[in-house]
């Protein structure tokens, strides 16, 4: 969950100044010289699903990077597949490699993301311990208007915080259950290819009508890991006070599927609540950018800045021997 920046920085990303989003938000963004168009582009699996459930990690793998591209502002139009898998001789490896194919093929039928390239890397094993299941999906869109690109840093104080898609409700192989609880339990999360399609076609309209001012897809970490990770880029804080009833590490870790947060003027937060509604895409208020400190009801109060140094600290560190 760190940053990745000790390894982006070392090549050469902004591709002859055209770079419009530079690597650390959903996707990468790239000018399409000065014709005001642009290509987005990102990677996206999540092995620990995919072992678990290789059809449905299958189908998560496509259906995140398809996210990632419309959280953007971009068209998702094709993908080129990785499939890494240890040694398919064994019947337990060859079963992960099948269904894993069918979940990702259903996704990309279902979400008109055909596969357009791709390659295969088998028996990768060290002294017969297979690595985990990663069928790595790389997934390209274009967007008619660069300028139009959404990012997932908070932009002003008091706009309004917007949970598109409802509240989490499992922990299934989720970050929190491993790396908290130290446990890899339960299914992944749920894939539904016509939810995810819905909501992401709606997210997308809204950040060509200027409607958004930004935009993160809920993955890895879940609600909470999502609001830090906008505060961290933006250096500007949030209070949340709209949580459901119940244990608060549920929403705010859950990694259910189909999931944006979305920010906007004070003004149009209602318009932006009313067409949701009649898109069928559930869309909640969940509370409001500004101050120093990221604010989680009465769960947790925690210093911009030291998110940011936890964040930015830990590999740079590992790396050099520190840890």
């Amino acid at each position: 969950m760190c940053s990745k920046r000790w390894i982006w920085q070392q090549y050469d990303y902004l591709v002859q100044a055209n770079t419009a989003q530079i690597p650390g938000g959903d996707a990468a963004v790239i000018r399409v010289h000065d014709n005001g168009k642009a290509i987005a582009v990102c990677a996206d699996v999540t092995p620990r699903y995919v072992e678990a459930d290789p059809f449905e990690g299958g189908k998560q793998a496509v259906a995140e990077c398809w996210r990632n591209l419309t959280a953007v502002g971009a068209q998702p139009l094709a993908v080129t597949d990785n499939l890494n898998f240890g040694n398919p001789e064994k019947p337990e490896i060859m079963g992960q490699f099948v269904m894993a194919i069918k979940g990702i093929a259903l996704a990309c039928s279902k979400l008109e993301f055909p596969v357009v390239s791709g390659n295969v890397s088998l028996y990768n094993e060290t002294h017969g311990q297979a690595i985990l299941p990663t069928p790595t999906i790389g997934g390209a869109g274009v967007m008619p208007d660069w300028k139009q690109m959404m990012t997932i840093a908070f932009k002003k104080q008091g706009d309004v915080i917007i949970l598109i898609g409802g509240h989490g409700r499992q922990l299934g192989q989720s970050i929190y259950l491993r790396e908290v609880l130290g446990r890899e339990d339960g299914p992944p999360p749920i894939v539904d290819l016509d939810l995810e399609k819905k909501r992401g076609d709606y997210v997308r309209k809204m950040i060509r009508n200027g409607l958004f001012t930004a935009v993160h897809d809920i993955s890895d970490g879940g609600l909470a890991v999502t609001l830090a990770d906008m505060a961290i880029a933006s250096g500007m804080g949030a209070e949340i006070s709209f949580l459901p009833p119940g244990p608060e590490y549920i929403p705010l870790f859950s990694e259910d599927q189909g999931r944006y947060v979305v920010t906007c003027a004070p003004e149009e937060a209602e318009r932006i609540l009313a067409t949701a509604d009649g898109a069928g895409v559930p869309a909640m208020r969940i509370g409001v950018a500004g101050g120093s400190s990221l604010k989680l009801e009465d769960v947790a109060d925690i210093p911009v800045n030291e998110l940011k140094a936890a964040y930015e600290s830990w590999l740079p560190a590992y790396m050099s021997g520190e840890l």
